[in-house]
């Protein structure tokens, strides 16, 4: 694929936007935006990109990738679309809010041979890379257990519209704490390498907030290795906080997101690892030339396991 070729952004809200952005900084030049409502755009010159309002339109323009930037309830069935139209595909995390439509999503990207990549752009963090790299290499021993805890406030993300109306907010466009924040499940499984074999969820939904979906999720997990884990996550709290604690044999590791930093403590030592000039949307550039990269060189079993791990977060974060 070339910097020419036309890339379709599904959706222009904050996220669509941002991918935008993005694409434009990295060169793309051909981007075609399919959204219904016509908004003007917050942070994007709309005369660089194409616009269009329905799916003939952005499929006669040939796109070669497609960012499914929709609420959640979208993302299997537009996911499907671009795959039977032998569109690669990075799709907005979560890829879906109840599972409907995986098996044919599957189906559909085996016949057509497309790649599929959804965005837990967690994964591109360097810390996490780094820490990833311990726990397979066992450089601080055996980890043992871990503990993560992701806490902001909803009506503090995007300011410039009402919370409530969000899709984070609404159990029909595939909302909730569990669902919206799930970046923290996708990463403890991706870090551990391990089959899961046990796991637990209490939701909660006494914030107050205006909201008809879970404003808060504490998950237990168990892996066949051994090791045991927590996963907090909130919408409601009002003071940011995101860390991800590690207890190994030899050391405790803890990643402050917001300080972008890693602290290991051993045995009558603290070691601190601090990156400087650290973007948030640097994560999402690192994806997108990531998801480029995959396009040029995978198989079909990529794809499959992609979409299979997404599934899995979904199915976690299901309390039925």
């Amino acid at each position: 694929m070339t910097k020419q070729d036309p890339v379709l952004v599904i959706g222009g809200g904050s996220i669509g936007e941002r991918h935008i952005g993005n694409l434009l900084t990295l060169g793309y030049n051909n981007i075609v935006v399919l959204r219904s409502r016509m908004l003007p755009f917050r942070t994007v010159d709309a005369s660089k990109v194409t616009i269009v309002t329905d799916w003939e339109s952005a499929l006669a323009l040939k796109p070669k990738a497609a960012f499914i930037c929709t609420p959640t309830s979208l993302h299997i069935s537009q996911a499907i679309m671009c795959a039977e139209n032998g569109i690669s595909i990075l799709a907005e995390k979560p890829l879906s809010h109840n599972g409907e439509g995986i098996d044919e999503l599957i189906a559909v990207c085996r016949k057509t041979g497309v790649y599929v990549q959804v965005g837990y752009m967690m994964r591109y963090h360097p810390h996490a890379e780094t820490i990833k790299k311990w726990i397979h290499d066992q450089t601080w021993g055996k980890l043992v257990f871990f503990s993560t805890h992701w806490g902001e406030h909803l009506p503090d993300w995007h300011p410039w519209e009402d919370y409530r109306e969000s899709y984070a907010a609404r159990k029909e466009l595939g909302g909730g704490a569990a669902l919206t924040l799930s970046h923290d499940l996708d990463l403890v499984l991706w870090m551990i390498e391990s089959p899961l074999v046990s796991h637990h969820l209490i939701q909660n939904f006494s914030s107050g907030l205006e909201v008809n979906v879970d404003s808060a999720a504490d998950f237990l997990l168990g892996f066949e290795n051994g090791v045991t884990g927590h996963v907090h996550l909130n919408f409601f709290q009002k003071v940011p906080r995101r860390e991800y604690r590690f207890e190994f044999t030899e050391a405790s590791v803890c990643f402050d997101f917001f300080q972008h930093q890693i602290e290991i403590k051993t045995k009558g030592n603290v070691e601190t690892i601090t990156m400087e000039n650290f973007e948030r949307n640097d994560l999402f550039l690192r994806q997108t030339l990531g998801f480029f990269r995959n396009m040029e060189s995978f198989s079909i079993e990529q794809s499959i396991q992609n979409i299979q791990d997404a599934a899995r977060v979904t199915q976690l974060c299901d309390p039925t």
